[in-house]
């Protein structure tokens, strides 16, 4: 099964970016991320095996518990692999340097498991879109670079089944398997 660990912005936060973005979205760009989907991704594990489910949600709750609250601010933006080759438009997420360390701890405990975490190099984001080609999106990120919303305090981790579509152009669904208070 496809699992992501994640921390999701509060209402305010998702209003307040959606509000920004919202008169760009009529301009050619990105496919749109659905804003209720906005998250943090810590680790994102796209196989784990049914059998390590329960250790790997009894790992994340450890390092949860452990971890203080953080404190984060979306602001900037990004993309992936680069602006010259944009596939994937994000948003950037202010920590203070406090993400990196949980998200290394996540993904270990995701790893000692077995549930294969993928990816390179962590960087805190929230993921707007999708381009469909490899574009530049120098526009895209000098918009985004504008904005910057308001702060929050997360204090939980959330472990997400994603279920992916089985049709063309409908979103992958997913499914909160646990929530995991940062420091106990």
């Amino acid at each position: 099964m496809r699992l992501f660990v994640a921390l999701q912005p509060p209402v305010d936060v998702v209003e307040d970016l959606g509000e920004f973005l919202e008169p760009r979205r009529d301009v050619e760009g990105p496919r749109w991320s659905s804003p209720d989907g906005w998250h943090v991704t810590l680790a994102f594990a796209g196989a784990v095996p049914e059998r390590v489910v329960e250790p790997l949600l009894d790992g994340v709750a450890a390092v949860a518990a452990g971890r203080a609250p953080v404190g984060l601010t979306v602001t900037g933006g990004g993309c992936f692999p680069d602006v010259a080759r944009a596939k994937v438009l994000w948003a950037g997420v202010s920590d203070g340097g406090a993400l990196a360390p949980l998200a290394a701890a996540v993904r270990s405990a995701v790893a000692v498991v077995g549930g294969a975490p993928d990816g390179g190099p962590f960087v805190p984001h929230v993921t707007l879109g999708r381009f469909g080609r490899a574009v530049d999106a120098t526009r895209w990120v000098r918009v985004l670079d504008t904005y910057r919303g308001p702060s929050w305090v997360a204090d939980e981790v959330v472990v997400v089944q994603s279920h992916l579509p089985r049709e063309r152009g409908h979103r992958p669904r997913h499914e909160v398997l646990a929530r995991c208070p940062l420091g106990g």
